[in-house]
């Protein structure tokens, strides 16, 4: 692969059957063709199917060399064995018998290190980022885990398995800017995988984060560019669209077709547009999207070799589609 392409990543949530069920084989076949295109970062979380997605991508990846992977820590998982596992629970068809519990303190992260290595089969981790902290994640109860992350000792332990070599890195996997600017404050953060906050509907990334992380040397890694659906089927797809996986508001949904528009006049897909957006940033290392088909990957790779011409993002940020500050080349 060339160009944006070999700055694709694979986000393992649709593993884990976020929204719908994606079979065993399915899951393998997924994986097998990332690699077989040259996807060679891979990301989960437990969170994602309760584990189920941790045992998916470490079923496929522990034979193969060459790979980095990152998963997160905040949450930890404990057998249920009153939750029956058909239905929709946190999102997920589906997942295995464990609830999840948040725990940010140093006891916390150590067990959820722990618990992830049995469920990938590994001995190494690339990536631990701490998972889904914040004040819009959690409201009034963000201050304690605030307090355990910080005072309670867990980003020492963070920094403590860096340090013994058992994790290449850590930082934040996260959907809002706020926590990561903050954590900023207080140390040094290797990565943060930014969830939705610079994509072609939403830009608010570009107020603080990305200026802060290339002043820090942090390492950014956009997931969720399609904004959890409307732009990959488009605003008027089969089915409801969705925008951060809740139906889209109408003026959300009237944006992008006019997006969509302009997007058609130049002869470019929406989602190749949606894909390579964020990797013109130059703090932007990788960006990470969920696949459960090989026939996703294979039009993934598609979109982000697509020649996009420079007059497309001008009628964009013409049109104040785009912000003026937001790069495009």
């Amino acid at each position: 692969m060339t160009g944006f392409a070999t700055r694709l990543g694979f986000g393992g949530s649709s593993l884990g059957n976020l929204m719908a069920p994606v079979s065993a084989e399915d899951a393998a076949s997924t994986v097998d063709k990332a690699w077989e295109l040259g996807l060679r970062h891979y990301d989960t979380a437990p969170h994602y199917g309760r584990g189920l997605a941790e045992r998916r991508l470490g079923d496929a990846l522990r034979a193969r060399t060459g790979f980095t992977l990152s998963t997160k820590a905040g949450r930890v998982l404990e057998p249920d064995t009153a939750m029956g596992r058909a239905g929709l629970h946190d999102g997920f068809v589906s997942p295995m018998p464990f609830r999840a519990r948040y725990d940010y303190s140093a006891a916390g992260i150590l067990r959820s290190h722990e618990a992830s290595l049995h469920r990938l089969g590994l001995a190494y981790i690339d990536r631990l980022l701490v998972h889904d902290i914040g004040s819009q994640t959690h409201g009034a109860d963000h201050g304690g885990h605030w307090h355990d992350l910080l005072q309670g000792g867990g980003w020492r332990a963070l920094q403590r398995l860096r340090e013994d070599g058992c994790i290449g890195g850590i930082g934040l996997g996260v959907n809002e800017t706020a926590v990561c600017l903050s954590l900023m404050q207080e140390t040094q953060v290797d990565t943060i995988l930014i969830a939705g906050r610079y994509t072609l509907l939403d830009q608010s990334a570009l107020d603080a984060l990305l200026p802060a992380c290339l002043k820090a040397g942090t390492q950014v890694w956009l997931a969720a560019p399609f904004n959890g659906g409307i732009l990959a089927t488009g605003p008027d797809g089969p089915g409801t669209p969705y925008y951060d996986y809740a139906p889209a508001a109408p003026e959300l949904v009237a944006k992008v077709r006019r997006i969509n528009a302009v997007a058609a006049r130049h002869g470019v897909p929406l989602p190749a547009a949606a894909l390579q957006f964020p990797l013109h940033h130059p703090a932007v290392a990788q960006v990470i999207a969920g696949f459960r088909h090989p026939t996703e990957v294979e039009r993934a790779i598609a979109w982000l070799k697509w020649p996009i011409p420079a007059d497309f993002w001008a009628e964009l940020k013409a049109q104040g589609l785009l912000r003026e500050d937001a790069s495009c080349g």
